[in-house]
């Protein structure tokens, strides 16, 4: 499969009325695993996940060559398209989404911290722009992270700020509009309502809706950032304790790797 081909793909995959679940991977082995279920038509990378592995904190501590060289062996280690969470861009949005392209990334999630709209904004442009120039279709994931820094600002402020800067990136040419936290209904619909069908990327986290209910109401997207490692390595100390206590491996257990 071509770059291009995957790019469209994924494009496709976002704008389609059924709801796409990304399950975020963090190295190779974990991808493999993933990509060799039949459910899964496309993958995405957790920062967070990627730079525990390598023992940094979240927030683009991990240094961007060793970040790419790991989305790099994940792209070619599986046949689905590849959505890559890039953080903020690392200073500079369109030379790491063209060297995220490079590696084959056909996708990618760009937060705004919450910095003031031009800045998000112009960087959201400089995504697009990159992409353009590499000539694929690319699936931009524009996260603004509103509902994360609320802090004590009134509910409604917090989704009119969401939705302002929501449509500034959907206008500027994102894909879709990430709008990480833990939503309610309610919240969800007028999200939709103002930004429109299969427009809105959300998270799935302990407590969230159901991904049903997700798609009911025209959510395009849910990923699950580093909730899925959390599950990885609960079950691997959960085993730990088990060994050390006496026990024996779990019953079940795959020869995945």
């Amino acid at each position: 499969m071509t770059i291009e081909s995957r790019g469209s793909d994924l494009v496709a995959l976002h704008y389609a009325p059924e709801l796409l679940q990304v399950v975020n991977v963090w190295d190779v082995v974990s991808a493999t695993a993933v990509a060799a279920l039949p459910e899964t038509r496309a993958l995405a990378t957790a920062s967070h996940s990627i730079a525990a592995t390598f023992g940094y904190e979240d927030g683009e501590n991990i240094p961007l060559d060793l970040h790419l060289d790991m989305i790099a062996r994940i792209v070619s280690a599986v046949d689905v398209p590849v959505s890559a969470d890039l953080e903020a861009g690392y200073g500079d949005a369109g030379e790491t989404i063209r060297r995220a392209i490079g590696v084959g990334v056909v996708g990618a999630n760009l937060e705004d911290q919450m910095k003031p709209l031009d800045e998000s904004l112009a960087s959201v442009e400089a995504a697009v722009k990159a992409a353009q120039a590499e000539g694929i279709e690319f699936a931009l994931n524009a996260r603004t992270d509103a509902f994360l820094r609320a802090g004590d600002t009134p509910a409604e402020e917090v989704l009119a700020e969401a939705i302002a800067r929501g449509r500034a990136y959907l206008d500027a040419g994102a894909t879709c509009v990430f709008v990480p936290g833990l939503l309610d209904e309610p919240t969800v619909t007028q999200l939709v309502e103002a930004l429109g069908k299969q427009r809105i990327s959300v998270i799935g986290v302990p407590g969230s809706l159901a991904p049903k209910t997700f798609e009911e109401l025209g959510v395009a997207r849910i990923s699950y950032g580093p909730w899925t490692q959390r599950v990885a390595l609960t079950a691997l100390q959960d085993a730990a304790t088990t060994l050390y206590a006496g026990g024996a491996l779990p019953e079940g257990t795959r020869p995945l790797n």
